[in-house]
């Protein structure tokens, strides 16, 4: 995966993180939680404030 696939990074945050909700994620949480991801493979510097806000948002609607 990698950063631009927010949609994919949703799911497999929602799999494995599903007792938190997602709008109280911090985005340093949040940017460490997507390059943990087994599948994740990109630049870890490239997950800026507009790439985490699009993957909250995505986790987001996801999770309801």
């Amino acid at each position: 995966m990698k950063w631009t696939d927010t949609l994919d990074i949703a799911i497999e945050l929602c799999e494995a993180h599903p007792e938190v909700d997602p709008t109280t994620v911090r985005f340093t949480d949040l940017h460490n939680w997507v390059v943990g991801l087994p599948d994740f493979d990109d630049d870890h510097t490239r997950g800026g404030e507009k790439i985490l806000e699009a993957i909250q948002q995505a986790w987001i609607d996801e999770a309801r």
